[in-house]
Formats: structure tokens, sequence, C-alpha cells
């Protein structure tokens, strides 16, 4: 058996507990008033024709009927057929930087972390879009092919780190390449590429990666971490990234290549903030209002309802009992 509604499975045995103990205090309060005001010798020879049986019978058909109520409410199901789940929406590929710079600290707690909040939220608007997950450094490898497994693309995404990606640098326009991979052969609309990064590209030529996206149908949307003061990278352990010569390296955002290249495809352009990251107004503004697709689901079990039967028989033991009466019957 499946419950729908597993929680008030748990309050069921206090319901049937406290309503036992109610009804067992309210019998003995009934019997201390009754001699109370009659005497105990009297109150027998005035109410002799109660039955306790009935009084019994009474209080087990509303524990029962109680009882019913709290079980329906969990909905029980057994029996079950496959139904396909059918979604409209677009494929989105996030491509997330995972760089050394994406640990510098102008964007509390780091870029990197900061960033995995953001597409956290961003996944909680979804419902129906595909999502799928691509990290890059100096080079680019898809983490998560586009998929509505949301929960299979947060396991993955809590996965990344700057060690996910062997090859250090970054390169924007390998991640831009690999989504033109990854949506090679599909329609040239309903895709879209969500490219979170400091824009400080080391290598390639993401200009003419963008023009390869856009000719593909491909809309790229930047997010810019960072700040345009910089920030210095902790190395680990202690201290601070430095370079072949030995001075400390500082990190500032390139907003203009990311920019450029979000114009460059149709997309759309923010810089991220420590109050608003961004990629649920791209999301809310932009992205959400592009034309969608008929999506291929998965199977999924169609359980079906059963909370029906107990509560008609619930219904069914509150109407009979005010009909039963306490008293027992008259021998002539």
């Amino acid at each position: 058996m499946h419950y729908a509604n597993p929680k008030y499975l748990q309050i069921l045995l206090v319901l049937v507990v406290c309503v036992g103990f109610f009804y067992l205090w309210a019998m003995r309060r009934r019997k201390r008033l009754m001699d109370r005001f009659a005497g105990k010798s009297l109150a027998e020879s005035i109410a002799p024709a109660v039955s306790m049986g009935r009084k019994i019978t009474k209080m087990v058909m509303i524990i029962a009927a109680v009882s019913l109520l709290a079980f329906s409410l969990a909905r029980p199901q057994w029996g079950f057929e496959w139904q396909e789940m059918k979604f409209k929406g677009i494929d989105i590929l996030i491509a997330m930087d995972v760089s050394k710079s994406m640990l510098a600290t102008d964007v509390k707690p780091n870029r990197l972390e900061r960033t995995k909040f953001a597409v956290k939220d961003l996944v909680k608007k979804l419902n129906g879009d595909r999502i799928g997950l691509i990290a890059f450094a100096g080079t680019a490898f898809l983490q998560c092919p586009p998929t509505i497994d949301y929960n299979g693309f947060l396991l993955t995404l809590d996965d990344l780190n700057i060690n996910t990606i062997p090859r250090g640098g970054t390169a924007i326009s390998a991640a831009i390449r690999e989504a033109v991979r990854i949506f090679k052969g599909q329609d040239k609309k309903y895709k879209v590429l969500i490219l979170v990064t400091d824009g400080d590209d080391l290598e390639g030529d993401p200009m003419r990666s963008a023009k390869e996206a856009a000719d593909a149908g491909i809309k790229i949307y930047c997010v810019g971490v960072g700040t345009f003061e910089g920030s210095l990278i902790p190395a680990a352990g202690e201290g601070w990234v430095a370079d072949k010569s030995g001075n400390v390296v500082k990190t500032m955002l390139n907003e203009e290549l990311l920019k450029n290249i979000a114009i460059s495809t149709g997309g759309s352009y923010v810089r991220a903030t420590q109050s608003d990251f961004g990629l649920t107004l791209l999301y809310d503004k932009s992205i959400s209002r592009l034309e969608k697709r008929d999506i291929e689901g998965k199977m999924n079990k169609q359980y079906q309802e059963r909370f029906r039967y107990f509560l008609g028989l619930a219904i069914l033991l509150l109407i009979v009992e005010p009909f039963i009466s306490e008293r027992k019957r008259l021998v002539k």
C-alpha cells in the first residue's frame, strides 16, 4: 500500500489515544457529578436503564470514525497504471566557471558558492524546462545532460569545485563550443545557454564561438560574477594565488566581453550583486517567455486513490452513532 500523505499516519495513533482518554474522562466525570448530585445509592436507582455496553459501543464507533478520517487524510493508494508525463519547455544549459578565480570573495561567501546558491534558486522556478550543466576552466566538459530530473541535476551541481576541470585557466570559448556540440542536430529554437563567469578569459576566441552559437540558434545569457575593483584569490592553505613571477593575482569582472557575447546571440547580460544574483531575473524577464516545445517526459506510476472507502465508512459511523440509544431494552 502507498500513501500520498504519510505524515497523517503519525497522528493517527495520537488521535485514537486522545479520543479514548477523553471518553473515559467524560464517563468518570459524569458518574462523579451524578454521585455528587444524588448520592451513589440514589444515582444507581435514578438511572438503572443505562447500558454500559451500549455506551462503550458508541465510544468505539466514534473512535473508529475519527481513526478512519485520519487514515483517509493519509490518502491510501493501491494499484497503479503507467502514465507518460508530458511537459512544455526549453532546453537550458548552464555553463559554470570553476576556475580558481571563482574562489575570490568579492561576492560572499565566494563567487563559486554564491553561483551554486543562485542556480538552486533558479531550479525551483523550472516546471518542464530541461536543464543541463557544463563546467569549464581551461577546457569544458558536460557534467549533466539536459534533464527534467532536477534532483539529479542538483546533486551534480553540489559536486562542482575548482578541481572538477583539471586544466587551469578560463576558456569561455570552450564552454560555448561544448554547448554547440550538445545542442547539435536540434531545432534552431528552444535552446538557451546561461554563462556564469567573471569574464576573465585567458584563451580562445569567445566572440567567434558566440557567432557559431548564434548560427545554431542558441541564445546566450551571461551573468557576470565579481566586482570592478577585483579581489585576490585565496590559495590552498593560506596566502594568495600568485603568477609565475611571484606576483599576487587580482581577478576583476570583465563585463564588456560578457555583454558582447550576450548581445551577439540575442540574449542579455546581468551583473550579479550580493543581494540579487540575477539568474532568476533573467529567467522571469526573458527565458521563461521564449517559445516552448513539447518535451518527452518520463513514465510515472499513477496510483489509484482508495481513501474514499475509508472516508465513506467514517461518515456512515458518524451517521449511525446518534441513533444508538444508551438505554437498556425494557423486557415486558
